[in-house]
Parts: C-alpha cells; sequence; structure tokens
C-alpha cells in the first residue's frame, strides 16, 4: 500500500488533533473529489514499517486525539491487509485514541462489512470492527454542504461503529 500524505496535525478530519493518514488508490472517482490526484494506487510513498512506527511515535503525543484514515479509499481491497495489522497496533498501544475512517462504501452494521460484497475481503469485518467513528458513502457534488460537520455531501453518515455492531443497526455518531 502507497500513502499520499500524512497530516500531523489535522483538525478538520474528525474532533480535536489528529494525525490524518491519507492512503493512495480509489475507485470512485467522485466528481470533484478534493483528493483526486491520490486515486493512483501507486502515488505518493510506501507505507512502509518506518512510516508506522512514526506514525505510533506521533500518536504517543497527550495532545494528539486520535488518528484519522482518508484516501484516496481506505477500504479498498488493496489497503485493507496493511491496514488492519497497523489498526491493531494503534488500538493495542492506544485504545482511548478513537480511530476515524472516511470511505466512500457504505457500511452494513448487520454484517460488520461493506454493502458493496466484491469489496470484502478476509480483513474487511476484522478492520472496521478497530474504528470507532466510520464517515461513509461517496462524495456527491450536488449534495455538498459547507455546513455539515466532518463530511461533504448530505448523503454522507458519521456512524458510531461499535455501537452499531452492537446494536446491529446504523447509530450515527452524529446527525
Amino acid at each position: 500500500m502507497n500513502y499520499a500524505t500524512i497530516k500531523w496535525y489535522d483538525i478538520a478530519n474528525g474532533e480535536g488533533v489528529r494525525i490524518s493518514l491519507f492512503v493512495s488508490g480509489c475507485t470512485h472517482h467522485c466528481k470533484n473529489c478534493f483528493n483526486a490526484v491520490a486515486w493512483d494506487f501507486s502515488y505518493g510513498e510506501p507505507f512502509d514499517k518506518a512510516t508506522e512506527e512514526k506514525i505510533l511515535k506521533e500518536l504517543a503525543s497527550p495532545f494528539i486525539a486520535g488518528l484519522s484514515l482518508l484516501g484516496g479509499e481506505p477500504l479498498e481491497p488493496q489497503n485493507q491487509a496493511a491496514l488492519r495489522p497497523f489498526l491493531e497496533e494503534v488500538k493495542r498501544r492506544f485504545p482511548q485514541k478513537p480511530v476515524w475512517c472516511y470511505t466512500g462504501f457504505l457500511f452494513d452494521p448487520t454484517t460488520g462489512e461493506l454493502v458493496e460484497e466484491a469489496k470484502n475481503t478476509a480483513d474487511t469485518k476484522g478492520l472496521l470492527a478497530l474504528v470507532d467513528v466510520l464517515v461513509d458513502g461517496p462524495y456527491v457534488e450536488e449534495l455538498h454542504d459547507i455546513r455539515l460537520k466532518f463530511r461533504g455531501s448530505s448523503n454522507q453518515r458519521v456512524i458510531d461503529v461499535q455501537k452499531s455492531l452492537k446494536e446491529k443497526t446504523c447509530v450515527l455518531y452524529l446527525e
């Protein structure tokens, strides 16, 4: 997996000051995507152990509230295998720091997977179980609304993943 960039002090993609990892690769190709350069899976730098360790080191800072995953598309099948063990380590070291994930796919809380079955891999369920807040749904330019908090278009949901999995229904984190 490659990543496009890392924002070490991000306040736009989740609550508090966060580290945001923008992975490379996306097949959605949403009209007027804010990060179209990251559609290419080979764009950017390799997400290697040194990069993982640097993120983990910075997450130890008391003023860093958590980690956000964006893209590209973190839940593309090609990216899931690299992200799952990384998130396992994030949660092992920092269980109190919430992980946010932005995806153009839709989340099905009854199965703990993605609605689009072809995009589920052996890692999907475990990966989503490590996410605290999921912003799901593709960006739709015609539904863009600058008043929305932590999302770009009104079709997107901000989901409390852990409550949703427990209750097997979609529990919104934010309206």
